[in-house]
């Protein structure tokens, strides 16, 4: 093993987000019993309360001056009262001929944190975050360097699902069929509002986006407690595990929460995860030269996963995104492709995968909010 990875200590873990008011009460934050609640304070029969519903999930609607089906009379009070303005687009950038879409959100109390949506010939996928900054301190990533702000709430969250899927269509009438938690936060730091917010992505319509759990991926970087909650939930959406190293002694550095939870303890939540729900956990790996490219870590990585996951893993190479100030860069393509050869080699599936928005700083550890 070498003697040194070059790695530089990170800043301190944050697990809980700084004490700041959170928006307030939106209609997605609420579930079935809560939208009845809130139409009754209303003074609104039972039944306006899955029209509002049916307008917000299904026709992606989140004015009520333009829900023709509510009586005019009462549009400004259920906007006012269910209906806030929770951000506004700060900053919007495109790159990859307008395929891939950067968009900087500014909220009310001047919180920012950014969204992706990416085009593709066979999906379209929006990369959304889950909380303002992020307190786990990964010093490769953007994001995790700048420290947590707050947590966002459910419906900032389904916020950004909904504008992205607007947009699709109302740009060509195409639709959105892909949402990834891998935005600013960790998201299972954020727990109970990210499991809300999963329910009303994966819900039928009108109680939700009617998207696939399939088609739902959280990642994290391996809260072991939290992944086995998970998977006790039954939602059954993607497990991603960001391992970036398959020894302690690197990932304590590269991921500092690994001082808490050890490589082998996110490995046995994430088989516990694979068990509970049936699917495949993908392992993210970000390759970086010199850091953790080397043949050696290829072969430990393979060993461990075939051990705890065997075919129940997929590891998705990823080629380091630069950040502002690092000195660490991308792996040189043949150390990248002999290490996903020595990974297979071990019967783990393995690939690298197609890195967008570099060039706009939307790539993955790249969002940091600014602009």
């Amino acid at each position: 093993m070498p003697e040194s990875s070059g790695a530089k200590p990170a800043v301190p873990l944050v697990f809980d987000a700084p004490r700041r008011a959170m928006p307030p009460r939106h209609f997605a934050d609420l579930d079935d019993a809560g939208r009845a609640a809130a139409v009754a304070e209303l003074g609104l029969p039972a039944f306006r309360g899955k029209q509002l519903a049916n307008q917000y999930y299904g026709r992606l609607i989140a004015d009520p001056t333009q829900m023709t089906d509510l009586p005019a009379a009462v549009r400004e009070q259920v906007g006012q009262a269910l209906f806030p303005t929770l951000f506004g687009a700060a900053r919007e950038i495109e790159c990859d001929a307008g395929e891939t879409r950067k968009v900087l959100w500014r909220a009310m109390d001047q919180t920012s944190f950014e969204s992706v949506l990416m085009r593709y010939p066979d999906r379209n996928t929006v990369c959304i975050s889950s909380q303002a900054g992020c307190g786990m301190a990964c010093p490769f990533c953007a994001t995790g360097q700048a420290g947590l702000t707050r947590n966002l709430s459910t419906a900032e969250i389904l916020e950004q699902v909904r504008s992205a899927a607007a947009e699709l269509r109302d740009r060509d009438g195409s639709r959105l069929s892909n949402i990834v938690f891998m935005g600013m936060g960790e998201p299972l730091a954020n727990y109970n509002r990210v499991v809300a917010a999963v329910r009303r992505i994966t819900a039928a319509p009108p109680a939700g986006f009617g998207i696939s759990a399939r088609s739902v991926t959280v990642s994290t970087v391996g809260l072991a407690p939290a992944i086995r909650k998970l998977a006790d939930e039954k939602l059954n959406v993607t497990l991603a595990l960001s391992l970036h190293a398959p020894d302690d002694e690197l990932r304590d550095t590269l991921v500092p929460v690994n001082n808490r939870w050890k490589v082998s303890e996110a490995l046995d939540a994430a088989r516990y995860y694979a068990d509970a729900t049936g699917r495949r956990v993908s392992i993210e790996y970000a390759l970086i030269r010199d850091v953790n490219d080397q043949p050696w870590r290829a072969d430990l990585l393979g060993k461990k996963l075939h051990g705890a996951l065997g075919p129940l893993a997929h590891v998705n190479v990823i080629p380091l995104n630069p950040t502002p100030g690092s000195e660490w860069d991308a792996s040189p393509k043949p150390a990248e492709r002999e290490f996903v050869r020595r990974v297979r080699e071990r019967g783990v599936s393995c690939t690298v995968r197609d890195t967008r928005g570099r060039e706009i700083a939307a790539a993955c550890g790249q969002l940091a909010a600014q602009g």
